[in-house]
């Protein structure tokens, strides 16, 4: 897919992470964006760095955990830019490590159900325009068993589900000329991951298995940008751990045993 002249919503794009980033480097690509979330003061900042570039970008509201803003959302980039070809599954809920045991539901309402209803309703639009790309962001600690997990095991879990939904959805390629694919990155340079890593010492960094590197919100637009492109990828998980390349989960892997 060439990106120039799609639309695109990227979710979760109103903040300083890897959701701003992605939507300027569509926007930059010759993509109109539609910039959403929660954050409507950072939603607005995101769509006028879009424009003082040069690009076109025009911001919606909506909770991802509740469905009817998901609809509402598909509906305004419709109702705004004609369409949608492109939609980055970034959202995520805000991360309780602190409280583990009761911080349950909201990450699977965000991330997953989200996710999911995102997807449903983009479908139908996609198919009327001839196909798509549909990127869900998963985590690396959802990955496998006996890794290391994060501190909120509902966000684990809500993650693992977007890695299995994205697989499951292979066949809309075939169907529908829509690609759904997955990026699971390891430690992204966000601020305040970045304020944690810079307060470590080396010997620190070590001891707690914190990455001697960290993934930088350039290279993540890089990943995510090649799953909206390579027309040969579809249903697939693209894993980036920190200081080793970008790698596939092997195609018809039984249970991530390896990456090619």
């Amino acid at each position: 897919m060439n990106v120039c002249g799609k639309v695109a919503l990227v979710t979760g794009s109103g903040g300083l992470g890897s959701g701003r980033a992605e939507a300027r480097r569509l926007a930059s690509e010759g993509a109109a964006v539609v910039v959403s979330d929660i954050n409507e003061p950072g939603g607005h900042e995101t769509v006028r760095m879009i424009e003082d570039s040069g690009g076109r970008a025009a911001f919606c509201r909506a909770d991802m955990g509740v469905i009817a803003e998901v609809r509402a959302l598909i509906d305004f980039a419709v109702a705004t830019f004609g369409g949608l070809d492109i939609l980055i599954n970034n959202a995520s809920a805000p991360y309780r490590p602190d409280a583990p045991l009761e911080w349950w539901f909201e990450p699977v309402q965000v991330d997953l159900l989200g996710a999911l209803a995102a997807i449903q309703c983009s479908i139908p639009i996609m198919q009327q325009r001839g196909g798509g790309a549909i990127v869900n962001i998963g985590s690396t600690s959802a990955l496998g068993h006996g890794r290391k997990h994060s501190g909120s095991p509902a966000y684990d879990v809500a993650k693992a589900a977007v890695t299995r939904l994205t697989t499951t959805l292979g066949w809309l390629q075939r169907a529908h000329n829509i690609r759904v694919n997955c990026f699971v990155p390891d430690w992204v340079a966000v601020p305040e991951v970045l304020e944690y890593w810079n307060a470590l010492t080396p010997d620190e960094r070590r001891r707690q298995d914190v990455p001697e590197v960290l993934t930088t919100l350039d290279e993540v637009c890089d990943a995510v940008l090649e799953l909206i492109t390579n027309d040969e990828l579809a249903g697939r998980v693209m894993v980036w751990w920190n200081g080793q390349p970008r790698r596939l989960i092997t195609a018809g892997d039984v249970g991530y045993a390896s990456l090619e």
